[in-house]
């Protein structure tokens, strides 16, 4: 494994330190006025999800890790985990539910997601960013309203509130951006 100096970290860098695998989640670069810099990083452990403030000088040597990538496909969830295939393999994998937090209801029966595997080992899914939705529940469309920069509160399919423009009615099929969890068009 590549070892980087400690002013070489970056956010989202995976990082093996005191026999552990952490995730870079901030970086801080500081340079007092006394003494040498250094990079004041928080980090997460991706295995308990615990988090640490830690220290690197620029001298300082860390492994970074590198963590391979590849599509599954989700099949269910049972008590608490969530079960995915590899398409090409047909090899099963369990992971948490809470491992995807507040994106877990965008999850589809049938979605391709990114799991990051270390060695052989999975720690990490991804969400595809943009997911369709059909809307469950909002005002009607009200004519005229359309030139005012202004949303109405939605609820869809899969129980997420979200912010839609007026022109959206109740049974449409919208795409929603899952890391900001916002409204981004109509499907």
């Amino acid at each position: 494994m590549p070892k980087i100096n400690g002013n070489e970290i970056r956010p989202g860098n995976v990082l093996e330190h005191d026999g552990h695998l952490w995730v870079a989640v901030k970086v801080d670069h500081v340079k007092p006025g006394k003494g040498g810099a250094f990079a004041q990083v928080e980090m997460k452990n991706l295995r308990n999800g615990s988090k640490l403030n830690e220290r690197f000088r620029s001298a300082d040597k860390v492994e970074r890790v590198r963590l391979d990538q590849k599509d599954q496909q989700f099949l269910y969830e049972t008590d608490g985990m969530l079960v995915f295939m590899d398409t090409e393999t047909y090899e099963q994998v369990e992971l948490p539910a809470d491992l995807l937090g507040e994106r877990r209801p965008f999850l589809q029966d049938g979605m391709t997601i990114h799991i990051e595997f270390y060695e052989s080992e999975a720690l990490n899914a991804t969400l595809p960013q943009k997911v369709t939705c059909k809307i469950a529940e909002t005002e009607p469309v009200v004519k005229g309203q359309t030139a005012a920069n202004s949303f109405k509160p939605a609820i869809l399919d899969n129980g997420v509130k979200v912010m839609v423009p007026p022109f959206v009615g109740q049974d449409e099929l919208i795409v929603v951006n899952t890391e900001t969890m916002e409204y981004a068009e109509r499907a």
